[in-house]
């Protein structure tokens, strides 16, 4: 399975920015991870098939994440962002055929 992620870029702190990720085959769970300059990997967001989601306590509120099947794309609404949120942000599929990942986008949050 292969994953592209776009839509990251430069933003204002208070801003927003929509993610998207394109599998190239259906896959069950999806979700978006990220990391920071000098950090471990770490969950953002998940959602399943059947549209059941899942976030990390500190983007609950701000970001919404959601999929359409039918196109195979997941997407991640990230709104009134912050500098902590600065990362690069992956892409993520799995399901029983195993784990994928995209290549990354680049989110930076000035303040």
């Amino acid at each position: 399975v292969q994953l592209q992620a776009s839509g990251g870029g430069l933003v204002q702190a208070g801003g927003s920015l929509r993610l998207s990720c394109a599998a190239s085959r259906r896959i069950g769970s999806m979700g978006w991870y990220r990391q920071a300059p000098g950090k471990q990997r770490e969950l953002v967001a998940t959602i399943t098939t059947g549209y059941t989601t899942n976030y990390a306590d500190s983007v609950k509120g701000r970001f919404t994440i959601s999929r359409d099947i039918p196109k195979n794309m997941v997407y991640l609404q990230m709104n009134s962002l912050k500098p902590d949120d600065t990362a690069i942000y992956y892409c993520n599929g799995r399901d029983l055929s195993g784990e994928y990942w995209g290549q990354g986008t680049l989110v930076t949050v000035s303040s």
